[in-house]
């Protein structure tokens, strides 16, 4: 038997508003995109940002997906789904969260000390997605 092979490459956040969603990311969090693209298609509307090599981050409607899909749209739960960002240092990860409130993030859980060594803290983007911004000694350094 043949398995699936790990070539996650795009992560795809659902929001309300494309246009907020760009600001978040592109003007508050400093990320790189081109902006929307495929409005000339009706549920086309989209937008991305290359993260590390090989993987993106798209921003699509909840509506577009839900019609895609041809599944209810539904209310959307903060604790589905963690999209983890790790960093260097403990530094980084105070300026990741600040950089982060700024761009209108709501902090959810101020950085700390961990229960298995290492420091994290916990934002919601204004979709509500969870993002835990995490320095981890176990782990190389990302950069």
């Amino acid at each position: 038997m043949k398995t699936m092979k790990p070539r996650i490459s795009v992560i795809t956040v659902c929001v309300a508003d494309l246009d907020r969603a760009i600001r978040f990311y592109r003007d508050g969090l400093g990320l790189t995109s081109a902006g929307i693209m495929g409005k000339e298609f009706e549920h086309g509307a989209f937008a991305y940002f290359d993260l590390q090599a090989g993987l993106k981050l798209a921003l699509w409607p909840r509506s577009s997906l839900a019609y895609d899909s041809g599944l209810p749209l539904d209310k959307p739960s903060a604790t589905e789904i963690l999209l983890g960002h790790n960093v260097s240092s403990c530094a980084e990860v105070d300026a990741v969260m600040e950089q982060a409130g700024l761009a209108g993030a709501t902090l959810v859980k101020s950085a700390q000390q961990t229960f298995w060594g290492g420091y994290a803290g916990y934002f919601q983007d204004p979709d509500g997605h969870l993002w835990e911004v995490v320095w981890n000694p176990h782990w190389a350094n990302p950069d």
